[in-house]
């Protein structure tokens, strides 16, 4: 009796693993993205030739722990958020913000250096950027919004220069991850030019 069962307990664990098997086989993958600089997202803003050319620190950029997450955020109530499932981001989200912003200021600046905290000691800088991100999430089909505190410092790091609060909305457009962080990096695209419309005007430092 037992050796009529066993050969059939191995049969139905087959059929089992046979049909699991293949709804494993068939799970969507994961998807990944990154925040876009604005020579991906739109035309370049190239500085005149009247701009004096300075060497800008940026750093340290702080985010809320709750962005600092491979799974990308949405916001689906003011107090709540969910988090993709398969949508993330393809590097650590402050690092490659962080990247973007320096992208975009050297585009819109004339810029001898720019130097990413934590930097070499012996890199002259002209003017540091530190800025305090408050929020930057949406809602899919919805609208992006972006909050930040943003100082400029002297070279040395020893005197503040200039200090905003800025929030921006960017409408987000289709129900999916991309057209969000396309929404995302307009956000940021905006930002980065308010910043470095204040750093044109600031005083020369003796």
């Amino acid at each position: 009796m037992i050796s009529r069962l066993f050969p059939l307990g191995i049969f139905m664990i087959f059929v089992a693993f046979w049909v699991i098997y293949p709804g494993c086989a068939s799970s969507p993958p994961s998807r990944f993205y990154l925040l876009s600089s604005m020579s991906e997202t739109g035309p370049e803003k190239k500085p005149s030739a009247e701009d004096r050319c300075l060497s800008i620190g940026i750093g340290p950029i702080n985010i809320p722990d709750y962005l600092d997450q491979p799974r990308i955020v949405t916001r689906v109530a003011p107090n709540e958020i969910t988090l993709g499932e398969l949508d993330r981001w393809a590097e650590g989200f402050r690092n490659n913000l962080t990247r973007v912003l320096a992208k975009n200021l050297s585009i819109l600046l004339c810029t001898k250096t720019i130097a990413i905290f934590p930097w070499r000691g012996g890199i002259p800088i002209d003017y540091r950027i530190e800025m305090e991100v408050l929020r930057l999430d949406g809602n899919l089909g919805g609208n992006v919004s972006l909050e930040a505190w943003w100082v400029v410092f002297s070279g040395d790091g020893k005197r503040m220069i200039l200090a905003k609060r800025l929030s921006f909305n960017e409408a987000v457009g289709e129900k999916d991850y991309k057209s969000l962080v396309l929404a995302e990096s307009r956000a940021l695209e905006k930002l980065s030019r308010e910043i470095a419309e204040a750093v044109k005007n600031l005083p020369h430092l003796p």
